[in-house]
Order: C-alpha cells, then sequence, then structure tokens
C-alpha cells in the first residue's frame, strides 16, 4: 500500500502529465473545435482532482464521497437522439477513461427535481475553469519556451569571470546610471595616477570627476569633426551636446576620444575578448593602460561599464 508520500509524489507527476497533455491538445486546437477541445480539458482537470481526492480520503481512512459528490460533473439530461460524441484517444488514455466512466455515472445518478427535469450546469463556474485552465496552460507553455532560450547574462557573466582570472584583474563595480563609461575612466584615470582637472584645478569631489571626463570627450569629438562626424546619424554638434550636458551613454566613438585625449591605451574586457583603444601615436610619452569590463547582458538597464584593477 502506498505512503502518504508515495501517494503525494504519484499525484503530483500525474498532475505534470496531465497539464503537459492538455497544453498539447490547445496547442494542436483550431478555430472550429477550440471550445470543445477546452471543455474536453476542463473535464479532465476536474476528474483527476476528484479521483485524488478520493484516493487520498481512503488513505486517510476518510469516508470517500459517493460519486454524485463530484464537483463539476452535472450534467444535461441526455438526448436519446442525439449520438454520444467521443475521442478517439479516450479508449486508450486512463484518465479519459475515467473521465468518462464518472461522467456517464453523475448523469445517471443526477437527482432529478419534482418536475423530472436535471439539475442546471453552473456555466459562470465552468468558464472560469476553463479561463483558468487556459491562463495557467499558456504559462506553463511561456515558462517552457523560456527554458529553451540561452541565459545570455550567465554565460556572459561566466566568460566575463575567466577573462579576469586570465588578465589578473579585480572589478569595481560602477553604478549603472548612465555615465558609467565616464565614472570608470575616471576611476581607471586615478588608478593610473592621470590627474583630473577643469580650468587648471584639480578634481577631487567623486561625484562630479565623471563630468569632467564626459566634457574631454566631448571637447576633443568637436574639435575633430572629420573623425566622427561620418559615423553619426545626427548632426555633430547635437551629438557633442548629448555627451557633455545629458546622461547620454557612451560607447565607443568616446573611447576613441578619451584614448587621444589622455594618451591612455584602454582595453576594453567584453564576453571574453579583448577591444584595443590606442592614443596618438607621436605623442612620444609612453601612454598608460587601463581596463574597463564591458557588459551587453549583465545588467537590467542595458549595456555597462565597470572599472577593472589589477588584482592585489
Amino acid at each position: 500500500m502506498e505512503t502518504l508520500e508515495q501517494l503525494q509524489a504519484r499525484h503530483r507527476k500525474e498532475q505534470r502529465d496531465l497539464q503537459a497533455r492538455i497544453t498539447q491538445k490547445k496547442k494542436a486546437a483550431t478555430k472550429k473545435n477550440r471550445k470543445g477541445v477546452n471543455t474536453e480539458c476542463d473535464e479532465l482537470e476536474r476528474t483527476l482532482k476528484d479521483k485524488q481526492e478520493r484516493e487520498l480520503a481512503v488513505l486517510n481512512g476518510d469516508s470517500v464521497p459517493s460519486i454524485d459528490d463530484v464537483p463539476g460533473l452535472d450534467q444535461d439530461p441526455v438526448d436519446e437522439n442525439v449520438p454520444p460524441t467521443s475521442s478517439s484517444s479516450s479508449t486508450k488514455d486512463p484518465v479519459n477513461g475515467l473521465a468518462d466512466a464518472l461522467q456517464e455515472s453523475s448523469i445517471a445518478s443526477t437527482p432529478k427535481s419534482q418536475d423530472g427535469e436535471g439539475r442546471k450546469r453552473n456555466r459562470q463556474k465552468e468558464r472560469l475553469a476553463r479561463r483558468a485552465a487556459e491562463q495557467e496552460a499558456a504559462a506553463i507553455e511561456a515558462e517552457a519556451e523560456a527554458a529553451k532560450l540561452p541565459n545570455w547574462k550567465r554565460q556572459e557573466r561566466s566568460s566575463m569571470v575567466k577573462a579576469f582570472k586570465e588578465h589578473g584583474l579585480v572589478e569595481k563595480e560602477i553604478a549603472p546610471d548612465g555615465h558609467c563609461l565616464f565614472s570608470a575612466v575616471a576611476d581607471q584615470l586615478a588608478e593610473a595616477g592621470i590627474p583630473l582637472t577643469e580650468g587648471g584645478e584639480p578634481i577631487q569631489a567623486q561625484s562630479t570627476k565623471y563630468r569632467v571626463v564626459r566634457k574631454t570627450a566631448a571637447r576633443y569629438m568637436e574639435g575633430h569633426p572629420d573623425e566622427f562626424a561620418g559615423f553619426l546619424d545626427e548632426p555633430l554638434g547635437t551629438y557633442v551636446h548629448k555627451i557633455r550636458d545629458t546622461a547620454e551613454w557612451g560607447g565607443q566613438l568616446e573611447l576613441i576620444a578619451l584614448a587621444k585625449s589622455y594618451n591612455i591605451e584602454i582595453f576594453v574586457l567584453q564576453d571574453g575578448r579583448i577591444d584595443r583603444f590606442e592614443p596618438e601615436t607621436e605623442s612620444g610619452q609612453k601612454p598608460e593602460k587601463i581596463w574597463l569590463a564591458y557588459y551587453r547582458h549583465g545588467y537590467g538597464l542595458g549595456e555597462h561599464y565597470n572599472s577593472l584593477r589589477k588584482a592585489p
């Protein structure tokens, strides 16, 4: 005899199997037969629920409800002139077979009112049950489809951690606020000993350093229009204003401008590979190297840059 744990485990498996069958039935349904398929699926769910409740009651030694008490199996009176409908899979499927047996028993034992008519079906309850079953099936199907998709965030993080170890780097988180590239570069400049100045005065406040980096990138782009205008879909002046005065995200164009402005060699780790941005070669001064991490999938707001430092 089954233990309570074994019975519950079997019940869970029966529910999963039935839900999978219902999902397949609804996916295969056409517009013409969808209503009938939904009704059949609702009946299968009610039948399995009643069967499991009866089995649990037997195991617990409770009184087993009669077939008259099975909820949701009330039927309209049978018209003998209308041939019964059947599914080719009913004779092969134990759950369908049980559904047919319970339905026939319920019809036969439906109590009669004084005028001889059977109890009326609760059509509102049936509609609500069908809607709930459809929503659950849709959720299960969506979850199954999502499970098939690759986890880009996890894959990206795994490749980045591997690259950090290979290059002896540790990561410093930068706030994902639209200024992340400029804040990460400011952090790296400080690590390299390159001061940030504005009007000849050094900038001490960490909260304003990204603004100086923004202005530096914008100033270089504005002074070298031939290098950048061809890559833009808008006038260079409009774009420069966004980079200098708003929270516009920075990217490769800004990295090029910053590498040349500060005479630094910028290495960007991206999904396991390295992109390199070089300074002006004729400066004659050996450039400092800075490292950034670029994420495409790891942050909810979208693309993001973090600062990378040499591991201790």
